[in-house]
């Protein structure tokens, strides 16, 4: 196919809006699943079905039937759960994935209890007033030992806390604080919602344009990547090779921008398939996708989970660029319809 079918941007943007005020730190996802069911539930021809592991796979089938295709993205995010309540009544938290805690330091966070209930809080150093502590304010390690919830309920004991609900074991969902600005979209979590956003753009615009895909293409929406095990279980076991669309992650020495499509060759658990790598490279040049070649040396994705697994199948990454990973990140519409047409190319060609 010559060209391509245009990719409606605004679109994208608002599903991604969307999904990315939909709180789902792994492990608490079931709310970001439905709203992806409910997007793409109404797409012709495209089949979905919840795993047992809790992931979405969505199918369209393709001219060719004898072997889908994979094209993975997660659905989870960083966050957190309750690991102790305080005798003060604030909360102790254990991570969920891999960040540090002063990029969540003054956070706005939300407690889901076993009952359903909700509370708001912050997550606050221990001693936080400089005018109390003096220099231990800007001084002391920001480790989870010091590191509590401030709760936005009346509450100054552990007995006050658990009145409300609250236990050990309560997920906690960071504020993402989006924004959208001049074509940036700037938020927590766009590892992986960006990447989400723009499979979910690519199967729409196929069904809007009444196109088939030359294979037929399974896409996971997996909910345990950023812990590592994601991709493991849950795909037909007669794939043919699978995508990865993760974010691309921007930063000194790294090839990656926030305006470009990056292909990922190698990250921290090795190299990714070089056939299926460069086809993706020819499909960009053919397209003229603007795009960049990179290599993560503290990454992992759900190919890699795949591959631990046991997987036999090539695997190739792709991406949009994303600044300030697992941080208050942040990319560009160009990134997400470059990475978008890349996938449109790869569904229309042998």
């Amino acid at each position: 196919m010559e060209t391509l079918p245009d990719i409606q941007e605004d679109e994208l943007i608002e599903f991604l809006t969307g999904l990315l005020n939909v709180p789902s730190p792994t492990g608490f996802t079931d709310m970001a699943v439905a709203y992806l069911e409910q997007t793409i539930s109404g797409l012709k021809g495209v089949h979905i079905e919840r795993t047992p592991k809790g992931a979405l796979l969505a199918w369209l089938e393709g001219e060719d039937r004898s072997a889908p295709r994979v094209v993975a993205s997660h659905l989870d995010t960083l966050g957190a759960m309750v690991k102790e309540i305080k005798p003060n009544g604030r909360l102790k938290l254990t991570p969920i994935g891999s960040y540090a805690w002063n990029t969540v330091e003054t956070e706005g966070c939300t407690i889901f209890t076993r009952d359903g209930r909700r509370y708001r809080g912050s997550l606050l150093i221990t001693v936080a007033s400089s005018h109390v502590y003096g220099k231990r304010t800007a001084e002391m390690p920001r480790e989870a030992e010091n590191m509590e919830v401030r709760l936005d309920v009346r509450t100054s004991s552990a007995d006050e806390t658990r009145a409300l609900g609250i236990e050990v074991g309560d997920f906690v969902a960071f504020d993402p604080r989006v924004e959208v600005n001049a074509g940036f979209v700037r938020s927590r979590h766009l590892d992986d919602k960006a990447g989400v956003a723009c499979v979910v753009t690519a199967l729409k615009t196929l069904v809007q344009a009444q196109l088939k895909p030359r294979h037929t293409i399974c896409a996971l929406f997996s909910t345990y990547e950023e812990v590592g095990h994601g991709a493991s279980a849950g795909l037909p076991s007669d794939l043919e090779e699978m995508v990865v669309v993760d974010m691309a992650a921007v930063g000194e020495g790294q090839t990656s921008d926030e305006f470009h499509a990056t292909l990922c060759v190698k990250d921290s658990g090795g190299p990714y398939d070089r056939g299926l790598s460069l086809r993706l490279q020819q499909l960009a040049e053919h397209y003229q996708i603007p795009y960049k070649v990179d290599i993560y040396p503290y990454y992992g994705s759900d190919g890699g989970a795949f591959w631990r697994a046991g997987g036999n199948a090539p695997v190739a990454l792709i991406g949009p660029g994303v600044d300030a990973s697992h941080n208050y990140e942040r990319t560009h519409a160009e990134a997400l319809v470059a990475t978008t047409r890349w996938l449109l190319a790869y569904f229309l060609n042998p």
